[in-house]
């Protein structure tokens, strides 16, 4: 594909010869000739005088003395390498179409136009799976479970009965959507009385959920998890959680009953969630962060635990990395005064 073709896909300027060719991409420390990468991080501008790549992706405003090389030039450098990988290298049809031999589908399931169904995988009575989507080996869709229109469930994913998916949802391998939330009463000799869990999970459209994620089912009502939303792998939602609109959710993140996440919010990864808080749109939680209380006031940052607004915690870390010389400060001060108080 030549560059001038990949520019024009992706809405970018050229700067040099739009006729070379680009066969493949790489990172730009690596990348070969024929390649295309990109530069979006500053920390990365260094290689752009070594790489031996054949055109690199760059901000529209960005300058370098090389002339070899060809430059892109795009609002957006990383999102606009997410489009030309798309089209250089597209992604691969996990199934061949139709449904395999040694798939289970009851015959109470609803199954829409080209739908893909792989091996071992179970449809059980009253599913329903939308137009195009695909259900890969050994996945189990529960009774009356949905799964819309041109979404992907990848092997060995279990949906519990009656929960629901959305059209153009990706769930990747090993993730359980219905599990029963943890709820149990103590009792007064000492064991606990299971609280059944009667409610369902719903995630909407275009929502991704990583591998070996769990969701659990509400009590009772719906655990949700809103459009657009990402889920990095390994993470826990319990029951009756809100995940809000295009909020993005690192890997090893816990999110504790009847929590509601706002809309576009940034959390990073092992971040732990006390229940039943609120967490406002727009904000931003850092890695290994515990949030105890709710956070109401929207577009903050928050780190540390228990969390306190960004600044706030770089100071008293800095505060804390001066400890050591403060109190050897301290203690030579305290010698000092000591032999002062001994001569009087």
């Amino acid at each position: 594909m030549k560059v001038s073709d990949i520019a024009r896909i992706i809405g970018a300027t050229v700067d040099g010869n739009g006729d070379a060719e680009i066969t493949g991409v790489g990172k730009i420390e690596e990348a070969k000739s024929g390649e295309l990468t990109f530069l979006a991080n500053p920390k990365y501008e260094k290689y752009v005088s070594t790489t031996r790549a054949s055109a690199v992706l760059v901000s529209e405003t960005f300058r370098t003395d090389r002339s070899d090389v060809v430059l892109l030039r795009a609002k957006d450098p990383y999102v606009a390498f997410v489009l030309a990988l798309k089209s250089i290298l597209p992604p691969r049809e996990p199934l061949p179409p139709g449904i395999h031999p040694l798939a289970f589908v009851s015959p109470g399931a609803a199954l829409g136009k080209d739908v893909r169904i792989g091996a071992f995988a179970s449809v059980l009575d009253g599913a329903t799976v939308g137009d195009r989507a695909r259900i890969s080996h050994g996945v189990v869709l529960g009774e009356k479970s949905e799964v819309g229109e041109d979404s992907l469930i990848y092997p060995n994913v279990t949906v519990y009965q009656g929960c629901r998916i959305g059209k153009r949802v990706i769930v990747h391998s090993g993730t359980v959507i219905g599990s029963d939330g943890f709820g149990f009463a103590p009792k007064e000799d000492g064991t606990y009385e299971k609280i059944p869990q009667m409610g369902i999970v719903v995630i909407e459209d275009d929502v991704e959920v990583g591998s070996n994620c769990s969701i659990d089912r509400a009590t009772i009502g719906e655990t949700r998890i809103c459009k657009g939303a990402k889920l990095d792998n390994l993470i826990q939602i319990a029951h009756n959680v809100v995940v809000g609109e295009n909020t993005v959710i690192a890997a090893q993140t816990g999110i504790s009953g009847s929590t509601k996440i706002g809309k576009n919010c940034m959390i990073g990864g092992q971040v732990g969630f006390a229940g039943h808080i609120e967490i406002a749109d727009h904000t931003s939680i850092g890695a290994q962060s515990g949030i105890s209380k709710s956070i109401r006031e929207p577009g903050k940052s928050y780190f540390g635990s228990p969390a306190k607004e960004l600044r706030e915690s770089k100071r008293i870390e800095g505060a804390l990395r001066m400890l050591p010389k403060i109190i050897e400060e301290f203690t030579v001060l305290q010698h000092k005064v000591e032999k002062l108080t001994d001569k009087e």
